[in-house]
C-alpha cells in the first residue's frame, strides 16, 4: 500500500511517499519558517509527480498529530483530512515525538525527544530499546527542559530542535553530563519519511482514525489562551 505521509509539526515542512514496507519513493523537506500554508500542497502535488503517482493511487494518509507548532499542526491536520475525506483513505496519526525516535541508530538505548514549545518549554518523552524494539517510558508532557533530564538515569541521545536548542541546560541539568549524547542535525530533524514508517505499522495493525473526529494533539492551551 503507497502511503502519503505530511509532517507540520515544526518550522519544516515534510511531505514522502513510501509503501507500507516503509520503502520511499519519494520525499521533500522544506524549511522556510513555522507557516507552511503557502507551501503544503505545492509540496504534496511535487511529491506525488516524483513519484509519478496520481492521488487517487495513494492508499492512506499519515499526518504528525503532535505535539509541536500549533499553527503548523492544524495546517497539517487540516489539509490531510481534506484529502482524506476527498478520496474515503484512511488516516492515521502519528506522534511528532515518536517519529523522532525512529532514526535512531539500533545501538542507542535510551532516546529522550524533544520539541521546543517556546516559552523555555520543551515537549519531550523518553524511550527505552528493549527486545520488541523502542517502548516509551515516559508519556508526552511539557515542562522545563531540566524536567525531561530529571527522568534521565544514564546515557541518553536527545533529539528534536528542543534538544538542540536547550543543549547546555540539559548538560548542566543531567546528574552526569557525559549522560547527555547529541543527535546533530540529521537526526534532530523530523522525517515525513519517519512517519510514513510508523503509519505502516498502524495501517497492518488497522488502528487507523476517525476522520471526523481527528484532532492535534497540543499537550497545553495556546499561546492565545495562555496569554488571556
Amino acid at each position: 500500500m503507497r502511503i502519503l505521509a505530511v509532517d507540520t509539526a515544526t518550522e519544516v515542512c515534510g511531505v514522502a511517499l513510501a509503501r507500507e514496507s516503509g520503502d520511499v519513493a519519494a520525499e521533500l523537506c522544506l524549511n522556510r519558517g513555522r507557516t507552511h500554508t503557502g507551501t503544503l500542497m505545492a509540496a504534496i502535488e511535487a511529491v506525488l509527480s516524483l513519484a509519478d503517482l496520481s492521488l487517487k493511487q495513494v492508499d492512506a494518509f499519515a499526518v504528525t498529530r503532535g505535539p509541536g507548532s500549533f499553527t503548523g499542526l492544524r495546517i497539517g491536520i487540516s489539509t490531510v483530512k481534506g484529502l482524506a475525506l476527498a478520496t474515503g483513505k484512511p488516516l492515521l496519526g502519528v506522534s511528532s515525538l515518536a517519529a523522532l525516535t525512529c532514526r535512531v541508530p539500533e545501538g542507542i538505548t535510551r532516546i529522550c525527544p524533544m520539541i521546543d514549545a517556546r516559552r523555555h518549554q520543551v515537549y519531550w518523552s523518553l524511550y527505552e530499546r528493549h527486545q520488541q524494539g523502542l517502548v516509551q517510558i515516559h508519556p508526552e508532557t511539557v515542562g522545563p527542559p531540566r524536567e525531561a533530564a530529571g527522568q534521565v538515569a544514564g546515557p541518553c541521545l536527545f533529539v528534536g530542535n528542543g534538544a538542540r536548542l536547550y543543549n547546555e541546560q540539559l548538560r548542566a541539568a543531567l546528574s552526569r553530563p557525559e549522560w547527555l549524547l547529541a543527535a546533530g542535525e540529521g537526526l534532530d530533524t523530523l522525517s515525513a519519511a519517519a512517519v510514513a514508517r510508523l503509519a505502516g505499522e498502524q495501517l497492518r495493525r488497522g488502528e487507523w482514525v476517525d476522520v471526523h473526529r481527528f484532532a492535534p494533539l497540543y499537550i497545553r492551551p495556546s499561546d492565545a489562551r495562555l496569554n488571556v
